[in-house]
């Protein structure tokens, strides 16, 4: 095995984990917060006044983390009655023409999430209308990363960022750079998974960018269970 396959199989592995790793922990703290807000509001008559803001901060994460984790497990669904009338040849030749056009979108998609982001983060945007040619010249009436969120307080253990960022001015709500910043970081990780399928339809490991039919391979094996 070569220097090259041995990264990419430990770049693909610490990617797994990272995925997963985040995914568990948003919907364990989702969890714990929605139940203290419950017990807060039936049981105390109050509430966290941030954990609606929170939780929803937080499923727009798991949404952009799943998003790239579907890809990887093949779990996108999708709608095979054309390449299942070609030979094997041609469905692996229309593969890649979608993965080809998949890789494009999630370049078209990671240059709008960085402009986006970057206008909260003090940050340059790109230019060109579809594909980066470069940064654009920062002002001062650029920096946007004085907005903030509208109910989570500004956590102490955060308030490095204050004089790196901010110009020293304190937040007194989380600075929305960093809730957002996901969507750089989820549109990067959907690119990384769709060249990853990608490259396993052109090595011939897979045939399809779509959900396989071992779900109907299941069904058809109990099936028999259900007979008389």
């Amino acid at each position: 095995m070569s220097d090259h396959t041995v990264s990419d199989s430990m770049l693909g592995r610490f990617v797994n984990e990272l995925e997963e790793s985040f995914i568990a922990l948003i919907l364990g703290l989702m969890t714990i917060i929605t139940f203290i807000n419950v017990v807060l509001r039936y049981g105390f008559n109050t509430g966290l006044i941030w954990g609606l803001e929170m939780t929803s901060i937080l499923f727009a994460w798991l949404v952009l983390f799943g998003v790239s984790y579907a890809v990887k497990t093949t779990a996108n669904l999708g709608v095979d009655a054309v390449t299942n009338l070609v030979p094997p040849a041609g469905r692996r030749i229309m593969a890649l023409f979608a993965g080809v056009v998949c890789i494009a979108y999630a370049c078209l998609l990671m240059k709008g999430a960085w402009d986006y982001w970057a206008n909260f983060a003090n940050l340059p945007q790109t230019t060109g209308r579809w594909f980066p040619t470069g940064f654009e010249d920062m002002t001062r009436t650029s920096y946007r990363s004085w907005y903030e969120m509208i109910d989570t307080p500004m956590p102490s253990w955060l308030r490095w960022i204050e004089p790196l960022i901010n110009q020293g001015d304190a937040y007194e709500k989380i600075p929305r750079f960093i809730p957002y910043v996901i969507l750089p970081f989820g549109a990067a990780l959907l690119l990384f998974r769709f060249i990853q399928a990608t490259v396993r339809i052109w090595k011939g490991s897979s045939d399809s960018l779509i959900v396989s039919h071992e779900a109907e391979d299941a069904v058809e094996d109990v099936a028999h269970m259900n007979k008389d």
